[in-house]
């Protein structure tokens, strides 16, 4: 118990500390230098906080297939399916430089808000302003994240939701593959409809794996695309593993 209130304290503390830090840093550093700072400093502070739940013996998490996208040079988008709340701090642990699509009521919250900001993170709210930012981004060199579901997986679902086009729209607008990550654990912890309230069983367990990249074909439509990309989740996550996800 004491360890999960310790949890939430770090974020608590840290986060109203972005906030405060983040907004001067926005009006005095020139642009590219406070995204890449901002991204750096979550980086940072996910990595230090994944740590923690290691050391406390909150979470096991098998993070190791994510190590191939730090020596990844080329533009790519990185997708995985959303499982629950923090998957993207499991992902953004591992990656020094992301750039992230993000609701835009996140980018508000004084909790993350603040650091979202400073890093240059994409909001959602239109689609094709964010079609267009989003492989903007991609054009000069770096790693997107992004989750195809555009929220997390819905608890009566067998798999994934189904996708939204947005992944397939930049990637065919950018010219670079998408690389699935197919994340399973083996509770709903902070999953949609999950109360804040309900603690789960630990140790949480959560593996992460890294699929093959997944190029637009030349003439497929991003609705195609969509279904293909749709396809090899289903397939990816549908196979026998011990953290398989169960329909309650």
């Amino acid at each position: 118990m004491a360890a999960s209130l310790g949890g939430i304290v770090y974020w608590g503390i840290f986060g109203l500390l972005f906030t405060a830090v983040s907004i001067p840093l926005i009006l005095l550093l020139p642009c590219p230098v406070a995204k890449k700072l901002g991204r750096g400093m979550l980086h940072k502070a996910f990595q230090v906080f994944v740590g923690y739940l290691r050391a406390t013996d909150l979470v096991h998490a098998d993070l190791s297939s994510l190590d191939a996208l730090k020596d990844e040079k080329s533009p790519v988008i990185i997708a995985p399916n959303h499982t629950s709340l923090w998957d993207a701090v499991f992902v953004i642990s591992k990656l020094p430089q992301p750039i992230c699509i993000m609701k835009e009521a996140i980018l508000k919250n004084p909790f993350l808000g603040g650091g979202a900001r400073l890093a240059g993170y994409i909001p959602n709210g239109s689609s094709a302003r964010m079609v267009k930012d989003a492989a903007d981004a991609l054009q000069k060199g770096g790693q997107l994240l992004l989750f195809p579901e555009g929220t997390r997986t819905r608890r009566e679902a067998r798999w994934i939701n189904p996708l939204r086009g947005g992944c397939a729209l930049i990637a065919r607008r950018a010219g670079v593959p998408v690389r699935p990550v197919f994340i399973r654990s083996n509770t709903r912890f902070l999953e949609k409809g999950w109360p804040l309230w309900k603690k789960p069983e630990f140790p949480i367990r959560v593996s992460i794996e890294l699929g093959d990249p997944v190029m637009p074909g030349e003439n497929e439509t991003a609705h195609e695309f969509t279904k293909r990309l749709e396809e090899i989740y289903e397939h990816n996550l549908s196979r026998a593993h011990k953290l398989r996800r169960v329909v309650e």
